[in-house]
């Protein structure tokens, strides 16, 4: 039986996130925590594979400045103008990108390093690179085992690698729509680019990722 305070409803759980940056402009600051706790990890996430392997050191300091940002601009914040999630990743965008920028970043480092998160990585890779039915069957929720496992492991961290050779505009249309489920009009106006521009950043992407992890693919393709 539930103990009593596990029964209440925390009643920010009903407000979307416009509705909480509004309360939290407004003067709660519960709202803000709220909102926090709800999108704390897919910015973290998307900081990340924004910055890549070479800037894994400042991603905890860009994560940071974005949602300092997003406090110190919260009276700016406008529905009319954009939903919260959409203002907020072009925020995780801009600092990132202005790191990378900075940076003096190029495009192509660490090329095939398998150092990584891999199982995350690998939903990713099924999500995005993968037929429809390899995909499904990466995760039709068996139980891999010990050799699959490694594969989808190996396949995650080589997925990692390839992303960070992917110019940054590319790869970030790539993780807002595979990882983000980003609409095409959203990932324009986060990158603040045209939506056939986007379009051209996505198909691009999608044919170097599958160029870069071509061995994986080839073992995967053949089944679907």
């Amino acid at each position: 039986m539930p103990s009593p305070a596990a029964a209440i409803p925390d009643p920010f759980d009903a407000l979307s996130d416009d509705q909480l940056m509004l309360a939290y402009a407004g003067g709660n600051a519960h709202a803000f925590d709220a909102l926090y706790e709800r999108h704390e990890s897919a910015l973290f996430r998307f900081v990340r594979r924004l910055l890549g392997l070479r800037l894994a050191a400042e991603v905890g300091e860009v994560f940071e400045e974005t949602w300092s940002r997003i406090v110190s601009a919260r009276d700016s914040f406008s529905p009319k103008q954009s939903n919260w999630r959409v203002w907020a990743f072009t925020i995780a965008y801009r600092m990132a990108n202005e790191r990378l920028r900075v940076s003096g970043r190029e495009v192509a480092f660490y090329a095939h390093d398998e150092d990584g998160d891999g199982l995350e990585a690998a939903q990713l890779f099924s999500r995005g690179l993968l037929r429809h039915g390899s995909a499904a069957a990466a995760n039709d929720g068996a139980q891999p085992s010990p050799e699959e496992l490694a594969f989808w492991q190996a396949a995650g961290r080589r997925l990692l690698a390839c992303l960070d050779e992917l110019p940054d505009d590319q790869r970030a249309a790539f993780l807002l729509h595979q990882e983000e489920g980003f609409t095409l009009e959203a990932m324009a106006a986060t990158l603040d680019i045209g939506a056939e521009t986007v379009r051209g950043h996505q198909g691009r992407a999608l044919k170097k990722l599958r160029g870069c992890m071509e061995r994986y693919l080839s073992v995967l393709v053949p089944h679907a």
